[in-house]
This record gives structure tokens, C-alpha cells and sequence, in this order.
């Protein structure tokens, strides 16, 4: 068996992973404990937690727990986050905003696993504009099937996750604001974000923060 000192974290898979509050994370703790096992294994790419950051952190306070630990192939890092985002989209009790934002970046990173086109850096592999269209194309019919929706929702998903990203580059902590809910905004509102120059975000973020009535109200003309 793996030794759990040997696991490690990168923060960048850990957070596309929705966190478990307070009280649910001692309920999870609770049921292991009950259990003296878990149920669940780790699943880990390269030595990296892919799914069960929660479990580790609980078995690293109790090491009489049994566990296993499932490691898994991928090609590269992108196909990695792809994978973390699919297996959190398989779960049941995820909020809208979270599901299009795991559903863009799982069609934005299995993109990049596969290749980028020629002059962008960001693909481990670069490949012509037109081999670019059609395994993009192939990618998002695939990814719209497995979530049950429609490719133009994928599309729509992917500019909406860039406009999280904008945010959270910006503003650390407004990705889960988004996500969670608390600030309240419409898909075209967060994907604009992607286009504005980083400085501005701050402000916007600051106003779409505020209840929704009082935007409405400033962005009416006054009656003459």
C-alpha cells in the first residue's frame, strides 16, 4: 500500500473541487470513524490527489483508518484536470453555476490535452487551424454528451468559466463567491469578465456583490 506520506497536493486540482463545509466535513469524518475504513478509495494521478482531498486530510489525524488508494493513467496535467472536473460533474448535488464552470473547464482542459493551434503555447501540442476546429468540434460533442446537454451549452460553459478565472486572477476568493452563489450574477455578466483588463475587474466584482435590486435601481435612468 502507498504510503500517505508520499501523496501529494497541487492546488490547482484541489481547487476545481467544490470544499465541504464545516459541519459536512465532521459528518464525513464521523461515518470513517464509524467505519474504521473508507469506503471511497483515493484516486491519484502521478503521486497527485485527483479525488479525495478531504479523506487524506481525515486519514493524515487518524492513521489506524484503513483506506486504499487507486492510481489512475492520463496523458498530462490537462487531461488530469479534465478528469476532475468530469468526476465532479457525476455528482448530484452541485449548484448551476459550478456545474457550468467545471462542464467549461473540463471541455477547455481536454482541448489542451489533446493540442492548441499553431502560435498558442498553451497546448502540450500544437496542431493547424483547421485539425484545431475539428478535434475542438469532436471534444465538445463528446463532453456535451457525457453531461446530457447540447454542444453550444459546452461553448457557452467554457466562456463562462474564462469569466470566473478573469475574476479569481483578479480578485482571489471570487471564484467561490461566484460558485457558491453569493454573488449573484447572470452567465453574460461573469463571461464579460473575461475581456475587461484586470484592473477594472475589482470594481465590477465590488458591484455585483451588491443585491440585485439595488444594481437594477442605479442602472435606471432617473424620471425626468
Amino acid at each position: 500500500m502507498m504510503n500517505l506520506n508520499a501523496l501529494k497536493i497541487d492546488p490547482e486540482f484541489q481547487g476545481k473541487i467544490p470544499p465541504l463545509n464545516f459541519e459536512e466535513e465532521q459528518q464525513l469524518e464521523q461515518n470513517i470513524l464509524h467505519e474504521g475504513r473508507l469506503l471511497n478509495p483515493i484516486i491519484i494521478w502521478n503521486g497527485f490527489i485527483l479525488d479525495g482531498h478531504t479523506r487524506y486530510r481525515i486519514l493524515r489525524k487518524h492513521p489506524f483508518i484503513v483506506y486504499q488508494i487507486q492510481e489512475i493513467e492520463l496523458d498530462n496535467r490537462y487531461a488530469a484536470l479534465s478528469w476532475i472536473c468530469q468526476n465532479q460533474l457525476g455528482r448530484r448535488n452541485l449548484d448551476p453555476e459550478r456545474r457550468k464552470f467545471l462542464m467549461g473547464k473540463a471541455y477547455e482542459n481536454e482541448k489542451l490535452s489533446i493540442g492548441a493551434p499553431i502560435g498558442n503555447q498553451n497546448g502540450l501540442k500544437q496542431c493547424v487551424q483547421n485539425e484545431h476546429i475539428e478535434l475542438a468540434s469532436r471534444t465538445c460533442e463528446k463532453i456535451a454528451k457525457r453531461n446530457g446537454v447540447a454542444p453550444s451549452t459546452v461553448r457557452r460553459a467554457e466562456r463562462y468559466a474564462k469569466g470566473v478565472d478573469a475574476a479569481e486572477t483578479a480578485v482571489p476568493g471570487a471564484m467561490e463567491e461566484i460558485l457558491s452563489g453569493h454573488i449573484k450574477a447572470t452567465d453574460a455578466e461573469i463571461t464579460a469578465l473575461a475581456k475587461m483588463p484586470k484592473e477594472e475587474i475589482p470594481a465590477i466584482i465590488e458591484e455585483l456583490r451588491k443585491p440585485k435590486q439595488e444594481r437594477q435601481a442605479k442602472s435606471k435612468p432617473p424620471k425626468p
